[in-house]
C-alpha cells in the first residue's frame, strides 16, 4: 500500500512542478515590437526543453538550474493575427497577437489619468473602435526585491467599453500613430499616482551612481513585509522629531475644541501636501487646526467655510461642532456653519484628515481656502497647526527607492519596445535641481536593463500648477523642475512635449490630455517614422546684452517666432546684477526677441514663464508649439540643497 502511495505521489508531483508558466504580458490579445529581435521567455522546471512556434519561426532552448528560459525570435513585420505556441511538458497557446508599435507609458497621476477624466470625455469614448490598439494595465504593485512577473494586468483592445480606462496620454498618442502608420500599436501602462522618480529606479542604478551610492546603502534589501515594519518604525520616529511630540491617539477627543491649547504642535504650510513639506510622504491621521478672531459683526453674517480639498478623508469641526465631512480626495470641501457656532473674538477651525496613500493634507489654490461671513472673505490659507496621531503601516510607493522598478518594471524586462513615454516630476519638485541627476539616471537605467539601446525615451514638461505662488522673486520649484526636464533633453534620442499653453493652474491634473498625446506623437513621427515635421517650439540659445536691452536667439522656430492672434508677449522678466526681477516689455524683430524694461538699465539676465502658474506666457512658432519657460542665469536657485532622503 505504502508503494502504491509513493507512486501515485510521485504522478502528482510531476504533473505540478512541470507546467511551461508565461508572464502575464505574454497573453491573449498582445502586440509584439516589429523589425526588432524579439525576446520570449517563462518558468519551467529546471533544464526543461522548450520549443516555440511563431508564425514559420521554431526556436528551441533549455531552462535553466533555476527554471528560468529566454530566447529570441528574429525580427517580424507588422502584421497579424498570429499565434505564440510554447510546449515544454505542457503546451500554452497565446493567440491573437498582432505585430506593430509597442510603448510603454509610465509615470504618475497624470499618466494614471484615464480617457473618462478627459475632456470631451464622452465623445471620445464612442468613437473609440480600434481594433488595432491593444492597451496593457499593469496592477498597481510594489516590492523590496526585482520581481519576475506582475502581480496582475492584461491586455485589452480599444472599444467604447474598454477605453475609458486607458491611460489617456497613451491611447491619443497611439490613436495618432495608427491614423498615420495604420499599423498595430500596444501601449503598456505601468503608472502609479504620487510616486518620485526614485521609485521606479533600480537599486543597481544608485549603487553605481557617485551621486546616489551613499543614500542606496543604507535602504535594505528584504522582503515587503520585513521592509512594512521598518518602515512603520522609522516612519514614527521621524515624524516625533519633527513634530516634537509622540505619535498618539491620546486625548484626540478634545483636539477639536475651542479650548484646547495647541501652542506645542508643530506648523505646515497651507494649502499645500504634506508630501511637499518637511512632514513627508507620510499616510495616516493627522489633525490640522487654524485660530482666528471674529467681530460682533461678523458673527451676524451667514458663514460659508471653504477649505479648498483635502486628501483623502476629512471630519471638519467649528469651535468643537461637526459641521461637515467628506471622504473624496479631489473634491472641494465648501461647509455651511450652523447659526450660533461661531463667537466673537477666538475661533478655532479643526479638521481630522485620513489619508490612506499618496499625497496627503489640504491643498489646491489658496483663494479656495477662507471663511465666507456675507461679503466679508477671510483668507485661511498661510500656517497651520498639525499633529499626528497615526502613522499607517503599509508602505506607500514612496516610502523606499526602487519599489516601483521592483514590481512594475522590471516584470517587463526585456520585452521589445519601440520607446517609453513618461509623464512623472510633481512628485519630485521639492528636489528639483537634484531632478537634474535623478531623471537622466532613470532613462539610462531602463536602456541598460532592457539592452535595446539608446530607445526613445519622449516625456512630458510639467504644465502650469500654482502649487505655492512661486515665481521669480521669492524663487519657483515648478519653473526649476521644468528647467530640469529640458536639460535632460541632453541626452541622446530624447524629446519632450511642452503644455504650458493646455495647463491648468488651478489643477495638477489638466483634462486636455489629446494635445499632450499629439504632440508626443509629432515628436515621433518626425524622429522615429519618417514624417519630417516641426514637432516642438521655440527653445532659448543665446543671448546677447546691447545697452539696456537683452536680445534672444532661439532653435526650433519652425517658419517663425510669433504669438497667437498676434498679441503682445507676455511672460518676459529683466534683472541686472542685483538679482531683482521686473516685468519686461518685449518685442519679436528678426525671428529674435528683444528684452527691456525702463527699472533696468544694466540688464544681466531674462526669466521667461519663471513660475508655478506660467499660464500667461505666450511665445510660440508658427507651427503653434509654445517655447518652454527658461532663464539666462545660472543664480542659485531654491531647490539647491534639497536632496532624497530615505526616511530613518
Amino acid at each position: 500500500m505504502k508503494k502504491y502511495l509513493m507512486v501515485i505521489l510521485l504522478i502528482f508531483s510531476v504533473f505540478v512542478n512541470a507546467n511551461v508558466k508565461m508572464p502575464l504580458l505574454f497573453s491573449d490579445g498582445m502586440v509584439l515590437q516589429r523589425d526588432k529581435q524579439i525576446p520570449i521567455w517563462g518558468f519551467a522546471d529546471a533544464d526543461e526543453k522548450i520549443e516555440v512556434h511563431f508564425n514559420k519561426q521554431i526556436q528551441k532552448t533549455t531552462a535553466d538550474k533555476n527554471g528560468k528560459w529566454t530566447l529570441n525570435l528574429k525580427s517580424e513585420k507588422a502584421g497579424g493575427p498570429f499565434e505564440l505556441i510554447v510546449i515544454g511538458k505542457n503546451k500554452i497557446t497565446i493567440k491573437n497577437i498582432l505585430v506593430g508599435e509597442v510603448w510603454i507609458c509610465s509615470g504618475q497621476s497624470n499618466m494614471e489619468f484615464q480617457v473618462f477624466k478627459t475632456m470631451n470625455a464622452e465623445k471620445e469614448i464612442a468613437d473609440s473602435n480600434y481594433p488595432m490598439i491593444r492597451h496593457f494595465g499593469v496592477a498597481q504593485d510594489l516590492s523590496g526585491k526585482p520581481k519576475d512577473d506582475l502581480k496582475a494586468g492584461k491586455w485589452e483592445t480599444a472599444t467604447k467599453e474598454t477605453v475609458g480606462n486607458f491611460t489617456a496620454v497613451g491611447y491619443y498618442f497611439a490613436r495618432k500613430l495608427y491614423s498615420e502608420l495604420k499599423i498595430p500599436i500596444g501601449i503598456i501602462n505601468t503608472s502609479w499616482g504620487g510616486t518620485n522618480v526614485e521609485t521606479w529606479t533600480s537599486r543597481e542604478a544608485f549603487q553605481n551612481s557617485p551621486d546616489f551610492k551613499a543614500m542606496i546603502a543604507d535602504v535594505p534589501t528584504l522582503n515587503v513585509d520585513s521592509i512594512s515594519k521598518l518602515y512603520a518604525r522609522q516612519m514614527k520616529e521621524r515624524v516625533e522629531r519633527i513634530q516634537g511630540t509622540p505619535v498618539s491617539t491620546e486625548n484626540e477627543n478634545v483636539f477639536k475644541d475651542l479650548t484646547f491649547n495647541d501652542t506645542n504642535w508643530g506648523e505646515l504650510h497651507t494649502p499645500s501636501l504634506w508630501e511637499n513639506q518637511p512632514l513627508g510622504d507620510l499616510d495616516g491621521v493627522v489633525w490640522m487646526r487654524k485660530t482666528i478672531t471674529l467681530s460682533a459683526d461678523d458673527i451676524k453674517n451667514k458663514a460659508i467655510l471653504s477649505l479648498s480639498k483635502i486628501d483623502d478623508e476629512d471630519i471638519t469641526y467649528v469651535n468643537g461642532i461637526e459641521v461637515g465631512k467628506s471622504i473624496q480626495y479631489d473634491l472641494k470641501r465648501v461647509y455651511e456653519i450652523p447659526i450660533n457656532i461661531l463667537k466673537e473674538g477666538k475661533n478655532v477651525i479643526a479638521v481630522r484628515i485620513v489619508d490612506n496613500s499618496g499625497g496627503g493634507g489640504i491643498y489646491g489654490e489658496a483663494s479656495d481656502l477662507k471663511l465666507t461671513l456675507g461679503s466679508k472673505n477671510i483668507p485661511l490659507d498661510g500656517k497651520w497647526k498639525f499633529k499626528v496621531i497615526v502613522v499607517k503601516t503599509s508602505l506607500s510607493p514612496n516610502s523606499y527607492p526602487s519599489l516601483l522598478y521592483n514590481a512594475m518594471v522590471n516584470p517587463l524586462v526585456p520585452f521589445a519596445i519601440q520607446g517609453v513615454l513618461w509623464y512623472q516630476g510633481e512628485a519630485n519638485v521639492w528636489r528639483a535641481k537634484e531632478y537634474k541627476k535623478s531623471f537622466p539616471l532613470l532613462i539610462q537605467d531602463w536602456r541598460n536593463k532592457f539592452k535595446q539601446g539608446n530607445f526613445p525615451f519622449y516625456f512630458v514638461q510639467l504644465s502650469t500648477f500654482d502649487e505655492f505662488g512661486g515665481n521669480s522673486q521669492k524663487g519657483s520649484r515648478w519653473a526649476e523642475l521644468r528647467e530640469a526636464q529640458s536639460e535632460t533633453l541632453k541626452l541622446p534620442n530624447t524629446g519632450m512635449a511642452v503644455t504650458t499653453d493646455i495647463g491648468n493652474a488651478k489643477d495638477i491634473h489638466p483634462t486636455n490630455k489629446q494635445d499632450i498625446g499629439l504632440r508626443l506623437a509629432a515628436i515621433a513621427m518626425n524622429n522615429i517614422y519618417g514624417k519630417k515635421q516641426v514637432y516642438s517650439g521655440p527653445v532659448y540659445k543665446s543671448q546677447e546684452i546691447k545697452g539696456n536691452q537683452i536680445i534672444l536667439t532661439f532653435d526650433n522656430i519652425g517658419s517663425g517666432l510669433s504669438t497667437p492672434n498676434n498679441d503682445e508677449l507676455k511672460g518676459f522678466e529683466i534683472a541686472g546684477a542685483d538679482k531683482v526681477f521686473h516685468s519686461a516689455k518685449a518685442i519679436i524683430k528678426d525671428n529674435k526677441v528683444i528684452v527691456s524694461s525702463d527699472k533696468v538699465q544694466n540688464p544681466a539676465a531674462v526669466h521667461y514663464g519663471w513660475a508655478d502658474d506660467d499660464t500667461q506666457i505666450n511665445l510660440f512658432n508658427k507651427e503653434k508649439f509654445p517655447a518652454s519657460q527658461f532663464r539666462t542665469d545660472n543664480w542659485e536657485m531654491i531647490t539647491a540643497g534639497e536632496k532624497y532622503k530615505v526616511s530613518k
